[in-house]
């Protein structure tokens, strides 16, 4: 017997609700770093910036009333933020050479800034963040969208 609307819709607004939350986490981390600790980011993470902070607004307006297609609009943004944060990770730890990096004024994309634990760096923490947001998401996708 498949579940009952209100059974899904809840579920979606679940993982919705959930990706909203990594991303609104995601935005205040990097904007903590940047405006609070003092440490400039990078171009890759301007970029990764953009997709960032835009997430938040769209998966709330998918939240408040509930559309269940917010995850066609909002799986681009994360897709891009996802991309740009596993270039920006294979530079950081060494499998793609620095040449590859946008980073040729100002700070560094693979300058080691800051870490919890020696090993999640700031790109590690923005790859985790994207791929939760877009597995999330694509889990909503999958099961939920109309």
């Amino acid at each position: 017997m498949p579940p009952s609307s209100d059974t899904t819709a809840d579920a979606g607004w679940a993982l919705t609700f959930g990706a909203f939350l990594l991303a609104t986490v995601a935005t205040f981390g990097s904007l903590f770093f940047s405006e609070i600790m003092k440490l400039p980011p990078c171009s890759l993470c301007w970029y990764q910036r953009i997709f960032m902070f835009s997430l938040p607004v769209v998966l709330l307006r998918g939240l408040l009333p509930y559309d269940a297609a917010v995850a066609r609009y909002a799986l681009p943004l994360a897709f891009g933020g996802l991309g740009i944060a596993v270039w920006h990770t294979l530079l950081y730890i060494g499998i793609l050479p620095e040449e590859a990096a946008p980073c040729t004024v100002g700070v560094p994309c693979t300058q080691p800034t800051f870490t919890i634990l020696g090993v999640l760096s700031i790109p590690v923490l923005s790859l985790l963040a994207f791929a939760g947001i877009t597995g999330l998401l694509f889990i909503q996708r999958r099961r939920i969208s109309p």
